[in-house]
């Protein structure tokens, strides 16, 4: 079976791809999905195809210095000091149209006010980022991460709340609203449990419950962290000041 990162990159070697020429459009719609299928079915079985190849990120930074990298970006970023618009953006698309090489993966709530390329002073295909309202790990989420980590090899994962979030004020609340928001209540709850309702404790209770929850439940997490390639975080942003602070 072909890897995890060859089912998600540009070319695939597998049987049911390599046939696809053969079948016309109907075929290869087909099979493709069936590539497609068989490279999701090897994720959720645990990451079996994950040790047949390396992941192709050409990364070589450690989860610390991935850390570090970060902190000092946020640190010109409030000093409004940014190195990353003086990059030429016509370079780096060109760099980055076929490929990407994170070194480091966000986990960030979809707030407007938290630009996470900008809080950290990073430039085009330097974050793998990852938003939700609440910044909250729900399955779909955990696979974006996953793949930032299996197939990008990114070697930090950071879980960002910030400060004044709607989401975590709102599960506080507890009031009706309309359509499918209220989804977002449970997986908040037990921080909001754990802080009462201390709007800045539960925020900080969140994202550090969430990175917890990243770690413990995701064998593609777990196992990179055993083996010293990734580092998980958990962060909260001052919209106010635009500082990063680490939460321990």
């Amino acid at each position: 079976m072909s890897t995890i990162a060859q089912h998600f990159g540009e070319t695939c070697s597998c049987v049911a791809c390599s046939a696809e020429t053969r079948g016309g459009d109907a075929a290869f719609s087909r099979r493709r999905f069936l590539c497609t299928t068989l490279g999701t079915a090897a994720v959720m079985a645990g990451g079996v195809a994950l040790s047949a190849r390396p992941a192709s990120a050409q990364s070589t930074m450690t989860p610390d210095e991935a850390l570090q990298t970060m902190m000092d970006g946020n640190k010109r970023f409030t000093e409004g000091r940014l190195q990353s618009l003086n990059e030429d953006l016509a370079i780096l698309k060109a760099k980055t149209a076929e490929k990407q090489e994170p070194f480091a993966a966000v986990l960030s709530c979809a707030d407007s006010r938290v630009p996470v390329e900008f809080v950290f002073d990073q430039s085009i295909g330097h974050l793998f980022v990852v938003r939700v309202a609440g910044n909250v790990a729900t399955p779909e989420i955990t696979a974006s991460l996953e793949y930032g980590i299996a197939v990008l090899g990114v070697n930090l994962l950071m879980v960002l709340g910030h400060s004044n979030c709607g989401a975590v004020k709102a599960t506080i609340e507890g009031k009706a609203v309309p359509g499918q928001i209220g989804a977002l209540y449970a997986p908040i709850w037990p921080a909001v449990n754990a802080a009462g309702n201390d709007l800045d404790a539960a925020i900080d209770a969140n994202a550090k419950m969430q990175a917890t929850l990243l770690s413990r439940t995701s064998t593609v997490i777990t196992d990179a962290t055993k083996q010293g390639k990734l580092k998980v975080v958990a962060a909260r942003y001052d919209i106010a000041t635009g500082v990063v602070s680490m939460l321990g």
